[in-house]
């Protein structure tokens, strides 16, 4: 979840004072991996999940603010969109019981939230992108209250100098120029966190990376956007579009983008947070009073906030965290690929898959990293992306194969490996792989559902693509809340 920042104007000076501040902040990182100051017992998972609001008839209901304040709980929290809240479940051990017990947490805090705000005329979706959302429901007007958001807003238009233009080609086109990040709102996603040793990142990340476009394909949920049919996961490209920074020069010159999946393996984390620093200059430049190097020379461990917000503000789809919980700094892999929903189940089923296939990767004697490039994986991500399970994506070993048959014979298998060396109680972790497996054998995905819904939604009634969206959505909702996954869901409105 993001930081609250306080109103106020930038001054070059500002700028000047966080940039040394984050130089000196990763200094100090630097030290602490030397000195091994990280103390790592058993790995940890996290789980964050964005959703979207909306009102009985399936549209857009932007009143996250009141919806917060009825469910009133501190783990749920604003996101962009007023039509966005985001919820952040409790830390636990990935073997035994915590994990076990994942899902029907969950549930416990969708089912009172959910109640709350059909108190309040609407209701939650856990959906990639809100199939409902037109061109009037991402302007400025949208963005949260938060002033971090506003605040992100101005900066990002700012560093660009121009309004932003977001082309994307699929089975339809979308192409619209937007003088503000609202659109960024319409990407909900799932972010599964695990907690890693300073020595164990750099695999674990590398292993993130490879096995990106495989997570999209088989969970891809984001097929519409603005009332048009584009990629089956339209998020990645969307998000990638709505936060660039840079004008069409900047990008002739080869500047990277702030939405960013790397140029490289990487050997250490200091990798990644030493890139950050080198290439991106501050959207938020906001100092702490801290002296990292004062505190940690007394012994205590330093938050190094001036870091931590950068890197909160470069958008890796593998993102590295530093935290100080309970006193003691840790290192976790944030991994940001893939979306909301449809249910809870296939949450939970894809961040199985994430972390059994991660595990085995990350130990393998000879690593997928040295054996195929690091643009492939890129690539596999941008075609998982467009195409969902039906793309063909590259493995080594295999050369270039379906994303479906990669995962049948290729990723669960592991996967199945992995849950068992995490400790996964070998009944829920094949009850969760083979909702993955379902998924690839039926060719169902979230995406898969949306897109033949619609269509026979317009087959059989004649609507118009807005009324068959927002039928769809409603059918959508219904189905979601029974938690069954979505393989098993019947096509129509």
């Amino acid at each position: 979840m993001g930081k609250d920042v306080p109103r106020f104007s930038i001054s070059g000076e500002d700028r000047r004072r966080y940039r040394d501040k984050v130089r000196r902040n990763l200094d100090v990182l630097a030290r602490m991996l030397r000195e091994s100051q990280f103390e790592f017992d058993r790995p940890h998972i996290g789980l964050e999940i964005e959703l979207n609001l909306v009102d009985g008839r399936g549209e857009p209901l932007m009143r996250n603010a009141d919806v917060l304040k009825a469910i009133a709980d501190p783990a749920w929290a604003t996101e962009l969109g007023q039509f966005n809240i985001e919820i952040n479940i409790p830390p636990r051990e990935l073997g035994g019981g915590g994990a076990g017990e994942l899902e029907r947490e969950i549930l416990g805090y969708l089912e009172h939230a959910q109640a709350r705000a059909q108190e309040l005329g609407g209701g939650l979706l856990l959906v990639g992108i809100l199939p409902t959302l037109r061109e009037s429901d991402i302007g400025e007007e949208a963005l949260s209250s938060n002033e971090r958001y506003k605040l992100l807003n101005e900066q990002f238009l700012a560093a660009r100098g121009e309004d932003m233009h977001i082309r994307i080609d699929g089975p339809e086109r979308l192409a619209l120029h937007i003088d503000n990040i609202a659109p960024e709102a319409a990407c909900t996603s799932v972010q599964f966190h695990l907690q890693v040793s300073p020595d164990g990142f750099a695999p674990y990340w590398n292993a993130a990376q490879a096995i990106a476009g495989v997570q999209v394909a088989v969970g891809a949920n984001s097929p519409f956007l603005l009332g048009r049919r584009l990629w089956h996961e339209t998020r990645i490209t969307l998000f990638e579009q709505a936060t660039d920074t840079r004008p069409e020069e900047l990008k002739s010159q080869g500047v990277r983008p702030r939405v960013w999946f790397g140029e490289r393996w990487i050997t250490s984390v200091f990798d990644l947070f030493e890139e950050n620093t080198r290439y991106f200059p501050s959207l938020l430049p906001l100092c702490e009073e801290e002296d990292p190097v004062a505190t940690l020379e007394r012994g205590d461990i330093p938050q190094l906030g001036e870091l931590c917000l950068h890197n909160g503000t470069i958008y890796r789809w593998n993102r590295p965290i530093y935290a100080v919980v309970n006193g003691k700094p840790h290192l976790r892999v944030e991994n940001r690929v893939l979306p909301a929903g449809p249910t809870v189940a296939d949450i939970v089923a894809n961040g199985a898959f994430y972390y059994g296939v991660s595990r085995m990767l990350a130990e393998e004697e000879r690593p997928v990293w040295s054996r195929m490039s690091f643009r492939t994986a890129e690539d596999n991500l941008h075609r998982a992306a467009r195409d969902g399970l039906d793309t063909r994506l590259f493995w080594p070993g295999c050369g270039e194969v379906s994303a479906a048959d990669l995962t049948l014979r290729k990723l669960l298998p592991l996967a199945h490996e992995g849950l068992d060396k995490w400790g996964v109680d070998p009944a829920k972790r094949d009850r969760l792989l083979g909702i993955i497996e379902q998924r690839c054998l039926t060719g169902r995905t979230g995406a898969a559902w949306q897109i033949d819904t619609v269509h026979a939604i317009e087959e059989s009634t004649g609507v118009a693509r807005h009324e068959a969206l927002r039928l769809m959505t409603r059918r959508y909702a219904e189905l979601m809340h029974t938690n069954e996954p979505v393989h098993t869901w019947p096509i129509g409105g």
